[in-house]
């Protein structure tokens, strides 16, 4: 809901628990003036009467309280903005109006020629903000920075900084540390959302999982990308963020030209962390990810039961022994194209490999549905080996510095997805592959970073950052319009491409190629910071594993740690023993039973994973599942013991697992003892209402 003041320059957006208001002033300066518990506006008209603090020498009052600071002027902070043209740099600009279409609001501003409009939508309690800039004049405008807002929070002693970060393997690990003046920078030059960090941070003093004031932001964009927070000089905090990581530009806008920003999302919450993940996960399973209330299916991938070494025999055996333990989505990855005997040739050439698969995917689709499973395959759109035939046809289709060494990492290079004749091939390529076989299913990967991200020729090249993830998006929504029935997977090596962007255009994300359950204990507790567990690919693999660490664990350990979010399976079934399979089956069952309250259900954080007990809770309506891990338990230890979370204080629950009833506040306790039988062990609890 969208409240404006009588005289049109105070306006409040309000959703379940909280509000954001801002004010413009007699001199088109536009204040932020509240993000956190609901206010009224008359509340907000109050605090827009407030002067400004004192001059102080070397400071500017502005700082630390516009609600989007431009480049220019008597400003000190990290601008938003950043244009300039032959003749100026920087912004000046004049309020021109205010309008609102259903929830959105939108303020346009104008400085000769240059349009700038703030778009704001309150969306539950995450407030959605991006920008706008066109070039109305006739000179170009070079863009050099568009971010979708800066946040700005109130006044307060002690701030602490959570962050997600890590690398390839090792993605989403949660840190926390306090915040010190100056600006704390994270982001991506890697062209793509990149395993070091998500585009993602939160706020707080004094927080606990369970109480206290959260902000938190997260950007929706699948490139290269930026978001720093500012402790400043009067103690106020600000987290400015967007597209691009330097200041080297991202467009050239010609006369009637415009640029959209990614969205970049806030949320404000006095319930701790859990109840700020809680409300995002709420945010994106309504908003963000498609189809949402359908659940995701249990998949088999292929990869490490064959690598590169595949067949069209070989596959329907696998798929045989998949569907005999309940799988319902059978994927061939990598080696089913081209000349694909290894990652050094064939990427770029879509078309089965004719001795592998002599008719195409088609039979092995077909007969992977006769076995009452779906089909997928795994694809690399925007990668080339140099030993390709698409490569050999338009070796200038690739990013590359002209004189310069063409740099291969996995022995490939990048296509230039921004040129619009790639656009075009990609699209034959792939709609002809969907269009060929019926598929279900389709795992998107991108497997290295921009090096040489050159275009020769281009007379901005620099636009290939911007236009490359636009052109991303836009074949991804082409071929789900063209092909309504089938879902996408984003992954980059692992976790290098999760965000609130890709997020909008798929259906899950591969989570890490870590498998080991342990280390993906670490890696899914960060996840789920910020994202559901709807979205949240896990596969059970092989012991020991022998792709990463060669821990040893137990099938129940790896089934119970992959739970968590959308199951899947890894390992080689063709080297499964039979009691292993029957194990195996029994698990696929378990999940398939607590699968809507795992994917749609309010997720509690019980225990993080460190030390001893790890346990997550999730909730859907009077139902409740609880899936524990002891990593380690010392003798002389009490007993473990988990005390659930949201459920109704005055009701009986009844735990399926040991046929105990819980009154009040549900207390696992014996369970926990029965169920978790040692290290390295793992158990799930269904409890019902009654």
């Amino acid at each position: 809901m969208v409240d404006i003041a009588e005289n049109g320059r105070t306006w409040l957006l309000s959703g379940p628990n909280s509000s954001y208001a801002l004010h413009l002033t007699e001199a088109d300066e536009l204040l932020h003036l509240h993000w956190g518990p609901s206010i009224a506006l008359a509340d907000a008209e109050a605090l827009a009467v407030r002067p400004l603090p004192d001059y102080r020498p070397f400071e500017s009052p502005l700082d630390g309280r516009e609600e989007y600071p431009v480049e220019g002027g008597p400003r000190f902070v990290r601008p938003a903005l950043s244009v300039r043209t032959e003749e100026r740099r920087g912004t000046e600009w004049t309020f021109e109006a205010y309008e609102t279409e259903g929830d959105e609001l939108r303020l346009r501003f104008g400085d000769a020629g240059l349009a700038v409009t703030l778009h704001y939508r309150m969306r539950g309690d995450v407030v959605e903000r991006w920008v706008t800039v066109g070039n109305q004049g006739h000179a170009p405008v070079e863009l050099l920075r568009a971010d979708p807002a800066t946040w700005t929070l109130p006044d307060r002693e002690g701030w602490r900084l959570s962050q997600l970060h890590g690398r390839w393997a090792a993605e989403s690990l949660l840190t926390r540390a306090p915040l010190t003046h100056g600006e704390k920078v994270i982001g991506s030059r890697r062209g793509h959302t990149g395993h070091q960090h998500l585009p993602w941070v939160a706020l707080d003093t004094d927080a606990t999982e369970e109480r206290g004031e959260v902000y938190g932001c997260a950007l929706g964009w699948s490139g290269s990308w930026r978001i720093g927070v500012a402790q400043l000089p009067d103690a106020r905090v600000q987290i400015t963020g967007g597209a691009g990581y330097d200041d080297s530009g991202l467009l050239m806008l010609a006369e009637g030209e415009s640029y959209t920003s990614p969205v970049f999302a806030g949320l404000w919450s006095d319930g701790g962390f859990g109840d700020a993940s809680r409300a995002w996960h709420a945010y994106q399973r309504a908003y963000v990810i498609p189809d949402a209330d359908r659940d995701r299916p249990v998949l088999f991938n292929s990869w490490e039961a064959t690598n590169f070494d595949i067949s069209e025999e070989q596959q329907a055996t696998l798929a045989r022994r998949a569907a005999a333990i309940g799988v319902e989505l059978f994927v061939v990855d990598d080696g089913w194209f081209g000349a694909r005997t290894s990652d050094r040739a064939g990427l770029g050439d879509w078309t089965p490999n004719p001795d592998r698969f002599p008719n195409g995917l088609k039979p092995l689709a077909d007969y992977v549905h006769a076995l009452g499973m779906q089909f997928g395959i795994w694809v690399e759109p925007e990668m080339v080996n140099p030993d390709s035939d698409l490569y050999r046809a338009h070796p200038d289709w690739v990013q590359y510095q002209q004189g310069r060494k063409r740099t291969e990492l996995r022995n490939q290079l990048v296509l230039n997805l921004a040129r619009e004749d790639v656009q075009e091939y990609l699209w034959e390529q792939l709609d002809g592959l969907l269009s060929s076989a019926p598929v279900d299913y389709v795992k998107w990967d991108f497997n290295r970073c921009f090096t040489d991200a050159g275009w020769p020729g281009e007379p901005y090249p620099q636009r290939l950052w911007v236009d490359h993830v636009r052109a991303l998006y836009a074949l991804l929504d082409r071929l789900r319009a063209a092909h309504p029935g089938v879902a996408f997977e984003s992954c980059s090596g692992g976790g290098g491409r999760i965000d609130l962007g890709v997020m909008s255009r798929t259906d899950q994300v591969w989570t890490s190629d870590n498998t080991d359950p342990l280390d993906r204990l670490r890696i899914q507790h960060g996840f789920s910071q910020i994202h559901p567990a709807r979205i949240m690919a896990a596969w059970v693999t092989d012991s020991p594993n022998t792709q990463l660490n060669g821990r040893v664990s137990s099938l129940r350990l790896r089934f119970v740690s992959s739970m968590a979010g959308v199951l899947g399976v890894g390992g080689d079934l063709a080297m499964w023993t039979e009691e292993e399979l029957a194990e195996a089956k029994e698990w696929v069952e378990l999940y398939k039973g607590i699968r809507p309250v795992v994917q749609r259900g309010e997720q509690y954080r019980l225990r993080p994973p460190e030390g001893g007990l790890s346990a997550v809770q999730y909730v859907l309506g009077d139902e409740t599942v609880v899936l524990a891990c002891l990593q380690a338990q010392h003798y002389g230890e009490p007993a473990p013991a988990l005390r659930l979370r949201g459920l109704d204080p005055a009701a009986a629950y009844e735990c399926r697992e040991t046929g105990e009833v819980h009154r009040g506040a549900v207390l696992l306790h014996h369970g926990l003892r029965t169920g978790l039988r040692g290290d390295l062990d793992a158990a799930v609890f269904r409890l019902r209402q009654i």
